[in-house]
């Protein structure tokens, strides 16, 4: 009996730092889910004032540096479809991409996501080009096959590889042949992923859908595109390019 205090004291502790935990959890998924909007949207000035907020924050741990780097490297998306009226380019919105979540790697340096992200934001094509980084070299390459090393069914991390595919041009490694196969295995793992508990990132398995209905429309195969893009729309209903990608299959 006499240990039952200490005891208790300790239950207690670790009850008080659980749901401190689960508070910053809840936090870092709402974070998450407003970039992830004003991405669905087209919204680059929610996106600028998320960006803005994140590099303001005095916390700099791991989950500052990666989200603020997922909000950059989303504005450097749209600001490639659109350019910004008088923002930032998409590279210099890809350069800070990078910088952020090479912040979130000090703090964990196999954080395979962030090592993912990181060479995605580098990669970027922005009208100029990448940021002068060869693929094949040390870089991004290295960074996304160590992230690949570290989660091999982590499906954040096949869906970036997979983009690397399917987005860059062969001179910075691209290859459209093995992006299909690559989407079809980054869906499998969103799907297996959305089976268990909720996990932190969780963002992606629309875009998954997204990009397998874009391949599979260019390899000619608009009824399997279409059921992909139901997909991602069922789970981004407010997904501006898959619904415009959908529009242009059904109306021939």
């Amino acid at each position: 009996m006499r240990g039952f205090p200490a005891l208790a004291l300790t239950l207690i502790v670790a009850a008080v730092v659980a749901r401190g935990a689960r508070a910053e959890e809840g936090q870092w998924r709402d974070t998450e889910s407003q970039i992830q909007y004003g991405y669905y949207t087209q919204d680059p000035r929610a996106l600028a004032g998320l960006a803005d907020m994140l590099a303001a924050a005095e916390t700099k741990g791991q989950w500052q540096g990666y989200y603020a780097g997922l909000a950059n490297w989303r504005l450097a998306q749209l600001a490639a479809i659109r350019p910004i009226p008088k923002g930032p380019t998409a590279s210099q919105l890809a350069a800070r991409c990078a910088h952020a979540v090479d912040r979130a790697l000090d703090q964990k340096p196999d954080f395979a996501e962030a090592l993912a992200l990181s060479a995605i934001c580098v990669l970027t094509p922005m009208g100029g080009g990448a940021l002068h980084v060869p693929f094949a070299g040390h870089g991004p390459r290295k960074d996304l096959d160590r992230a690949l090393e570290l989660a091999p069914r982590n499906p954040r991390v096949l869906l970036l590889d997979a983009l690397g595919d399917y987005e860059f041009a062969a001179a910075l490694g691209g290859n459209k042949e093995r992006a299909l196969p690559k989407l079809r295995r980054a869906v499998a793992a969103f799907e297996a992923e959305r089976g268990g508990a909720e996990a932190l990132p969780s963002w992606g398995a629309s875009e998954a859908y997204y990009y397998l209905g874009r391949d599979l429309l260019e390899h000619g195969d608009p009824v399997d595109a279409r059921d992909a893009l139901e997909h991602a729309l069922l789970l981004a209903p407010d997904y501006a390019q898959a619904r415009a990608l959908m529009a242009k299959i059904t109306s021939g």
